[in-house]
């Protein structure tokens, strides 16, 4: 009895110096914090945020979708604990479509839309009746709209904004028909078309350097820029507030700066 009681009590001793010792350490059993992205520079600029996360010991589990759709799905669904991959109207768009509890916690980067042509040099050599390309899903035509309002070629109606749609067209000059396509096909299909407004990531995706090739791009001050996403009941929790300052970091922004030359901007 006197042997039983010894062993129980080493027993005892083992799991409390255990236990001690790992809150002593810090350590959590969380895991790493996963973050949603989609394929192409959002994936290597996360990549360069985890690198910078792990110099503080912070572990950052980079997950990468080739879609707009499940990186929010995974999101609501608990399977990430934030995503990167995203502007804020199309965030705000998607939540009110589907009833979803998710929300802006900061900035990161602005991808600046650009109009191309494999036709014309200059936007000055637009001709009456041409077709012009612009992305059909519900951000990517208002901000198209603005962008080629910006360029002088279309009028909008006041005040429509980020909500303009083609019917919004209050003066268009040249008679432009105006071509909504799937965004990502439009460089595929830009041979067909005068001009179009292309997705930055399209565009180096399809071998075009935007601050080379594109004939006008948008602001840097665009309403467009992305964010740091998650689910409403984490935005102040404290592995979230690592993971943007983080993503805020000096190294992470020299990266940025240095890998894109000005074809995606840091919003910090």
């Amino acid at each position: 009895m006197k042997k039983l009681t010894l062993l129980l009590g080493a027993l005892l001793l083992i799991v409390v110096t255990g236990c001690s010792g790992s809150a002593e350490s810090g350590e959590s059993d969380e895991g790493p914090l996963k973050v949603g992205v989609t394929a192409g520079p959002h994936e290597d600029i996360m990549k360069k945020v985890k690198e910078v996360a792990e110099e503080d010991g912070f572990e950052i589990d980079v997950v990468a979708f080739n879609d707009y759709v499940m990186p929010n799905t995974a999101l609501d669904e608990g399977e990430l604990d934030a995503n990167v991959f995203q502007h804020e109207p199309y965030l705000n768009d998607f939540v009110d479509e589907r009833g979803m509890e998710l929300t802006k916690v900061a900035t990161t980067i602005n991808f600046p839309m650009g109009i191309y042509s494999d036709q014309y040099d200059d936007l000055d050599k637009l001709k009456k009746g041409d077709k012009v390309g612009l992305p059909n899903h519900s951000t990517g035509e208002p901000r198209a709209l603005m962008l080629f309002e910006k360029a002088g070629i279309i009028e909008l109606k006041e005040g429509v904004g980020v909500e303009a749609t083609i019917k919004d067209i209050k003066k268009n000059p040249l008679d432009l028909e105006f071509v909504p396509l799937e965004a990502s096909q439009i460089p595929r299909q830009l041979g067909e078309l005068a001009i179009a407004a292309i997705n930055t990531n399209y565009a180096m995706e399809s071998g075009r350097v935007p601050t080379e090739d594109a004939l006008e791009m948008e602001p840097k001050d665009s309403p467009w820029v992305n964010v740091i996403a998650t689910q409403s009941d984490d935005k102040d929790d404290e592995r979230i507030k690592k993971l943007v300052e983080y993503y805020h970091s000096d190294e992470v922004k020299k990266f940025i700066e240095e890998e894109f030359n000005g074809s995606v901007i840091a919003s910090w």
